[in-house]
């Protein structure tokens, strides 16, 4: 997927582009300013994930949530995020789906909070994500299968 995404913590707050691949084995993740540098480039090989920030600074962990945390201060939900963006709970890690009182889908799963600001054709096209002081929104422009 293509998009841009806002990240609000009580540190810091920064916006920009993102652009994603995933498959079960490997992600590649970019997240650039909004005129296109690189802030971020996220690698997972299996349970390998490796940060390069912009100023070409390398962090590895064994977690996504942790290395972001390391490296720009917010924890990235990798593990929940390929299920989440496409609106459906992680298999097997206990979730809650309700529809708030406006009837706007939401999921809960591993402390998360995930709101389906809209959904177009079933797929999220905007999302808040939310745990604790942490709040990220993401917005798809393009889909690719």
């Amino acid at each position: 997927l293509s998009g841009r995404v806002a990240v609000h913590h009580p540190k810091d707050a920064a916006s920009g582009k993102i652009f994603w691949r995933h498959s079960d084995d490997a992600d590649e993740l970019l997240i650039t300013s909004p005129l296109g540098q690189g802030i971020a480039r996220i690698n997972r090989e299996r349970d390998d994930y490796r940060l390069v920030t912009g100023d070409n600074q390398l962090y590895r962990a064994s977690d996504a949530e942790s290395l972001t945390e390391q490296a720009l201060g917010w924890r990235l939900p990798l593990a929940g995020l390929p299920d989440w963006v496409r609106g459906r709970a992680s298999p097997g890690r206990g979730a809650e789906t309700v529809r708030n009182a406006s009837g706007v889908l939401e999921l809960r799963q591993d402390g998360w909070r995930i709101v389906y600001e809209e959904l177009r054709e079933g797929r999220p096209f905007r999302l808040r994500l939310s745990r604790d002081d942490l709040e990220i929104r993401l917005i798809v422009d393009r889909w690719t299968d």
